[in-house]
Protein backbone atom coordinates (compact mmCIF):
# COMPACT_ATOMS: atom_id res chain seq x y z
CA UNK A 1 0.00 0.00 0.00
CA UNK A 2 1.76 3.12 -1.05
CA UNK A 3 1.98 5.63 1.55
CA UNK A 4 1.12 8.89 -1.26
CA UNK A 5 -1.12 7.08 -3.98
CA UNK A 6 -1.90 9.03 -7.13
CA UNK A 7 -5.99 9.97 -8.19
CA UNK A 8 -5.31 7.53 -10.99
CA UNK A 9 -4.39 4.21 -9.49
CA UNK A 10 -7.48 5.27 -6.26
CA UNK A 11 -9.60 5.65 -9.54
CA UNK A 12 -8.52 2.14 -10.89
CA UNK A 13 -9.13 0.53 -7.81
CA UNK A 14 -12.19 1.81 -7.27
CA UNK A 15 -13.39 1.18 -10.51
CA UNK A 16 -12.01 -3.09 -10.19
CA UNK A 17 -13.95 -2.96 -7.14
CA UNK A 18 -17.19 -2.08 -8.49
CA UNK A 19 -16.65 -4.55 -11.59
CA UNK A 20 -16.05 -7.31 -9.32
CA UNK A 21 -18.39 -6.74 -6.94
CA UNK A 22 -21.50 -6.17 -9.55
CA UNK A 23 -20.34 -9.33 -10.87
CA UNK A 24 -21.12 -11.79 -8.31
CA UNK A 25 -23.89 -9.40 -7.35
CA UNK A 26 -25.60 -10.02 -10.71
CA UNK A 27 -24.95 -14.31 -9.74
CA UNK A 28 -26.79 -13.69 -6.58
CA UNK A 29 -29.68 -11.40 -8.38
CA UNK A 30 -29.42 -14.22 -10.76
CA UNK A 31 -30.62 -16.95 -8.46
CA UNK A 32 -33.33 -15.06 -6.76
CA UNK A 33 -31.66 -14.11 -3.64
CA UNK A 34 -32.51 -11.68 -1.22
CA UNK A 35 -29.11 -9.69 -1.44
CA UNK A 36 -28.55 -8.77 -4.49
CA UNK A 37 -26.61 -6.73 -7.77
CA UNK A 38 -26.87 -3.34 -5.57
CA UNK A 39 -26.44 -5.32 -2.09
CA UNK A 40 -22.82 -6.60 -2.86
CA UNK A 41 -22.01 -3.78 -4.95
CA UNK A 42 -22.47 -1.62 -1.77
CA UNK A 43 -20.49 -3.68 0.73
CA UNK A 44 -17.31 -3.94 -1.94
CA UNK A 45 -17.23 -0.17 -2.66
CA UNK A 46 -17.85 0.43 1.26
CA UNK A 47 -15.00 -1.93 1.68
CA UNK A 48 -13.11 -0.30 -0.97
CA UNK A 49 -13.94 3.12 0.28
CA UNK A 50 -12.86 2.18 4.02
CA UNK A 51 -9.29 0.87 2.48
CA UNK A 52 -9.03 4.30 0.30
CA UNK A 53 -9.69 6.23 3.27
CA UNK A 54 -6.96 4.43 5.79
CA UNK A 55 -4.39 4.84 2.65
CA UNK A 56 -4.84 8.79 2.36
CA UNK A 57 -5.00 8.40 6.33
CA UNK A 58 -1.77 6.60 6.73
CA UNK A 59 0.34 9.53 6.71
CA UNK A 60 -1.21 10.73 10.21
CA UNK A 61 -0.41 7.79 12.04
CA UNK A 62 1.63 8.09 15.22
CA UNK A 63 1.36 11.04 17.91
CA UNK A 64 3.52 14.53 18.40
CA UNK A 65 5.53 14.19 21.79
CA UNK A 66 2.53 16.88 23.20
CA UNK A 67 -0.58 14.24 22.77
CA UNK A 68 -1.78 11.46 24.25
CA UNK A 69 -3.74 10.27 21.31
CA UNK A 70 -2.44 7.64 18.80
CA UNK A 71 -4.10 7.45 15.41
CA UNK A 72 -4.52 3.56 14.17
CA UNK A 73 -6.45 4.41 10.72
CA UNK A 74 -6.79 0.46 10.10
CA UNK A 75 -9.44 0.01 12.67
CA UNK A 76 -11.33 1.52 9.88
CA UNK A 77 -11.29 -1.35 7.95
CA UNK A 78 -11.41 -3.66 11.16
CA UNK A 79 -14.76 -2.41 11.50
CA UNK A 80 -16.19 -2.24 8.29
CA UNK A 81 -15.45 -6.35 8.73
CA UNK A 82 -17.23 -6.67 11.94
CA UNK A 83 -20.53 -4.59 10.95
CA UNK A 84 -20.96 -6.70 7.74
CA UNK A 85 -21.86 -9.42 10.43
CA UNK A 86 -25.22 -7.54 10.57
CA UNK A 87 -25.92 -7.67 7.38
CA UNK A 88 -25.32 -11.21 6.46
CA UNK A 89 -27.25 -12.04 9.73
CA UNK A 90 -30.24 -10.04 7.69
CA UNK A 91 -29.54 -12.53 4.82
CA UNK A 92 -30.11 -15.82 6.70
CA UNK A 93 -33.84 -17.31 7.24
CA UNK A 94 -34.13 -19.80 9.50
CA UNK A 95 -37.73 -21.34 9.58
CA UNK A 96 -37.83 -24.87 11.03
CA UNK A 97 -35.58 -27.39 9.79
CA UNK A 98 -35.03 -24.87 6.29
CA UNK A 99 -31.95 -22.73 6.76
CA UNK A 100 -31.71 -20.43 3.66
CA UNK A 101 -29.18 -17.42 2.77
CA UNK A 102 -26.02 -18.96 4.02
CA UNK A 103 -24.21 -18.59 0.93
CA UNK A 104 -25.56 -14.89 0.46
CA UNK A 105 -24.35 -14.14 3.40
CA UNK A 106 -20.66 -15.53 3.27
CA UNK A 107 -20.87 -13.98 -0.26
CA UNK A 108 -21.12 -10.47 1.34
CA UNK A 109 -18.44 -10.95 3.64
CA UNK A 110 -16.26 -12.26 0.95
CA UNK A 111 -17.15 -8.87 -1.37
CA UNK A 112 -15.79 -6.98 1.80
CA UNK A 113 -12.25 -8.56 1.97
CA UNK A 114 -12.06 -8.58 -2.06
CA UNK A 115 -13.49 -4.76 -1.89
CA UNK A 116 -10.40 -4.44 1.06
CA UNK A 117 -8.26 -5.82 -1.35
CA UNK A 118 -8.98 -3.07 -3.70
CA UNK A 119 -9.20 -0.64 -2.07
CA UNK A 120 -5.80 -1.01 -0.43
CA UNK A 121 -3.89 -0.99 -4.19
CA UNK A 122 -3.33 -5.04 -3.96
CA UNK A 123 -4.69 -5.56 -7.13
CA UNK A 124 -3.71 -8.80 -7.96
CA UNK A 125 -4.84 -10.18 -4.91
CA UNK A 126 -8.06 -8.81 -5.67
CA UNK A 127 -8.05 -10.25 -9.16
CA UNK A 128 -7.60 -13.52 -7.56
CA UNK A 129 -9.90 -13.86 -4.79
CA UNK A 130 -13.07 -12.49 -7.87
CA UNK A 131 -11.77 -15.15 -9.75
CA UNK A 132 -11.78 -18.02 -7.05
CA UNK A 133 -15.37 -16.83 -5.69
CA UNK A 134 -16.86 -16.61 -9.26
CA UNK A 135 -15.72 -19.92 -9.49
CA UNK A 136 -17.27 -21.07 -5.97
CA UNK A 137 -20.56 -19.39 -7.20
CA UNK A 138 -21.23 -20.30 -10.75
CA UNK A 139 -18.32 -23.83 -11.18
CA UNK A 140 -19.20 -25.53 -8.01
CA UNK A 141 -23.40 -24.57 -7.91
CA UNK A 142 -23.04 -26.75 -11.28
CA UNK A 143 -21.47 -29.65 -9.27
CA UNK A 144 -23.62 -29.61 -6.09
CA UNK A 145 -26.58 -29.92 -8.92
CA UNK A 146 -25.32 -32.76 -9.62
CA UNK A 147 -24.43 -34.57 -6.02
CA UNK A 148 -27.56 -36.40 -4.57
CA UNK A 149 -27.87 -34.75 -1.00
CA UNK A 150 -30.76 -35.68 1.58
CA UNK A 151 -34.37 -34.68 0.72
CA UNK A 152 -37.17 -33.82 3.34
CA UNK A 153 -41.04 -33.78 2.84
CA UNK A 154 -44.37 -34.24 4.05
CA UNK A 155 -46.86 -36.78 3.20
CA UNK A 156 -50.82 -37.21 4.40
CA UNK A 157 -53.14 -39.70 3.07
CA UNK A 158 -56.51 -40.04 3.51
CA UNK A 159 -57.77 -43.24 3.37
CA UNK A 160 -60.85 -45.09 3.83
CA UNK A 161 -59.64 -48.65 5.83
CA UNK A 162 -62.44 -50.63 4.49
CA UNK A 163 -60.92 -50.01 0.77
CA UNK A 164 -57.32 -49.28 1.50
CA UNK A 165 -54.90 -50.80 3.50
CA UNK A 166 -52.72 -48.22 5.80
CA UNK A 167 -49.79 -50.90 5.98
CA UNK A 168 -49.69 -50.73 1.82
CA UNK A 169 -48.34 -47.00 2.11
CA UNK A 170 -45.56 -47.48 4.37
CA UNK A 171 -44.39 -50.55 2.67
CA UNK A 172 -44.32 -49.09 -0.55
CA UNK A 173 -42.68 -45.84 0.63
CA UNK A 174 -39.68 -48.28 2.32
CA UNK A 175 -39.50 -50.09 -1.34
CA UNK A 176 -39.12 -47.10 -3.33
CA UNK A 177 -36.42 -45.61 -0.73
CA UNK A 178 -37.50 -43.79 1.56
CA UNK A 179 -37.29 -43.49 4.97
CA UNK A 180 -39.95 -42.47 7.73
CA UNK A 181 -38.49 -40.17 10.20
CA UNK A 182 -42.15 -39.80 11.88
CA UNK A 183 -45.29 -40.70 11.37
CA UNK A 184 -49.14 -39.77 12.90
CA UNK A 185 -52.45 -40.94 12.83
CA UNK A 186 -55.94 -39.44 13.25
CA UNK A 187 -58.90 -41.05 13.31
CA UNK A 188 -62.14 -39.01 12.39
CA UNK A 189 -64.46 -40.22 14.94
CA UNK A 190 -67.86 -41.96 13.72
CA UNK A 191 -66.40 -43.17 10.21
CA UNK A 192 -63.57 -45.30 8.74
CA UNK A 193 -61.67 -42.89 7.44
CA UNK A 194 -57.89 -42.32 8.98
CA UNK A 195 -55.79 -39.71 8.04
CA UNK A 196 -51.93 -40.86 7.70
CA UNK A 197 -48.91 -38.22 7.91
CA UNK A 198 -45.22 -38.89 7.07
CA UNK A 199 -42.11 -37.31 7.83
CA UNK A 200 -40.05 -38.39 4.83
CA UNK A 201 -36.06 -38.24 4.54
CA UNK A 202 -34.41 -39.95 0.92
CA UNK A 203 -31.38 -39.17 -0.80
CA UNK A 204 -32.18 -37.05 -4.17
CA UNK A 205 -31.08 -34.30 -6.32
CA UNK A 206 -31.61 -30.78 -4.62
CA UNK A 207 -32.68 -28.93 -8.13
CA UNK A 208 -35.58 -32.42 -8.91
CA UNK A 209 -39.14 -31.09 -7.87
CA UNK A 210 -40.93 -33.39 -9.64
CA UNK A 211 -43.56 -35.84 -7.55
CA UNK A 212 -41.97 -38.87 -7.00
CA UNK A 213 -43.84 -41.87 -8.97
CA UNK A 214 -44.32 -43.69 -5.70
CA UNK A 215 -46.60 -41.08 -3.90
CA UNK A 216 -48.54 -40.38 -7.55
CA UNK A 217 -49.34 -44.17 -7.09
CA UNK A 218 -50.47 -43.67 -3.78
CA UNK A 219 -52.86 -40.76 -4.32
CA UNK A 220 -54.42 -42.75 -7.42
CA UNK A 221 -54.57 -46.12 -5.37
CA UNK A 222 -58.34 -47.06 -4.27
CA UNK A 223 -59.23 -46.12 -1.01
CA UNK A 224 -57.22 -42.95 -0.97
CA UNK A 225 -59.80 -39.83 -0.88
CA UNK A 226 -57.11 -37.41 -0.29
CA UNK A 227 -52.89 -36.48 -0.39
CA UNK A 228 -50.85 -33.98 0.10
CA UNK A 229 -47.32 -33.49 -0.41
CA UNK A 230 -44.92 -31.00 0.36
CA UNK A 231 -41.02 -31.17 -0.63
CA UNK A 232 -38.48 -29.09 1.25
Amino acid sequence: MPLFPTWPDLLLRIALATLAGAIIGWNRSSHGRPAGLRTHLLVCLAAAFSMVLANLLLFSTGKTDDSFIRMDVMRLPLGILSGIGFIGGGAILHRGDLVMGVTTAATLWFVTVMGLCFGAGELILGGIAFAIGLVVLSGLKWLENRVKQERKATLSLTVDLDRFDPGHAEAALREAGFRIAASSITHQPDTRRRTMGYELRWMGYPHDSRMPPVVEGLFAATGVQEGRWSAQ
